[in-house]
Formats: C-alpha cells, structure tokens, sequence
C-alpha cells in the first residue's frame, strides 16, 4: 500500500548452489542479508529496480511489476540468453525467451536470488524513508496494510509514497490527494 514495486534479475554461475537460497520469505532478515552479500558477490551480473508509487498508480501493480522486471533486466551488465520469472504474468522483453513459473523461488536459484536482492533492498528502502515519516511505522512493516500503519494513516493522512490505487483504509471508496 505503500512505497515502491521492487524488482531484480541475477544471473548465477550454472553449477552455483547454496543451502540457504530459498523463497525470500521463508528466510530471516539475517539470512537475507547474508545471502545478499553471498548473491552480490558471486553472481555474473545482478541488477535491482524500482516503480514508484505514482506510477503504480498510472499503470497498475501488475504492469508495474513487469516494468520493474523489465528495467531489471536492462540494467544487466549481461543480457540473458533465458528469462525465468516468478509468477504467471510477463510480458516478453527483447525477444529473449522467457518462461513464467508460480512459485518459481523455491524451484530455481536465479529467481529466489532475484527474490533475495528485491526484498532486501525493497525493505531498506522503507526503513530509510522510516525515519523522516516515522508515523507509519515503516521500519516494521514496509509499507505493507498492517495496523499501525492504517492507524498512522487515519492520524496524519497519506504521504507521497501511498498508493492512490490501493484502498488505504477499510471504510474509504475513492482517495482523494
């Protein structure tokens, strides 16, 4: 409900293989982080980029994603020969074959690393804006519609980096800025 969509692409070494590489979700923020420093450290190239909200709010969150995807890939040092995306919606990119696959973090290592790299830096991202717009509680719950963030939002009203296109507290119809 809050704050930017987050993407990533990594392209691993092929016969890289790592015990704790899993769905992003599944680890602790310490694993996480120390699978960052792991991914950025041994991957042929990795890339991370954002969509803001105002943009999300043009376009969509799934067209978002995609774009986010999209600039990912762009931002390689590398351009892949394969794309392998987390989810079922895609839109092809450079004519590079691509395959779309639910759940794909907990089958294939580039996704759950891409996972990796987006969600950490997706949090921190959050955590920053945390300390000048601390009402939100952001530093805890990333921007995502728990409590103490609608309860933020009903005391100070929506920041720049809410989401318009999203229903921000339960009671509201349209938002109006």
């Amino acid at each position: 409900m809050a704050g930017p969509v987050t993407a990533a692409a990594v392209i691993l070494p092929p016969t890289y293989k790592h015990p704790l590489l899993n769905d992003s979700k599944k680890l602790t923020p310490k694993q996480r982080k120390e699978m960052r420093k792991e991914i950025e450290h041994v991957a042929i190239s990795f890339a991370i980029a954002h969509v803001m909200p105002e943009r999300i709010d043009e376009i969509n969150i799934l067209n978002a994603s995609i774009e986010a995807m999209h600039l990912a890939i762009e931002k390689l040092d590398t351009t892949p020969a394969f794309i392998l995306v987390d989810g079922n919606r895609f839109k092809p990119y450079l004519e590079i074959p691509h395959k779309c696959m639910i759940k794909g973090d907990a089958r294939y290592l580039n996704i759950a690393a891409a996972s990796v790299l987006a969600k950490t830096e997706r949090d921190e991202f959050m955590t920053q804006l945390h300390s000048s717009l601390p009402h939100y509680h952001w530093d805890t719950n990333k921007g995502y519609p728990t409590k103490k963030h609608r309860k933020g939002i009903q005391s100070n009203g929506a920041s720049k980096w809410h989401r318009k296109s999203f229903t921000l507290l339960p009671t509201q119809t349209q938002f109006d800025f």
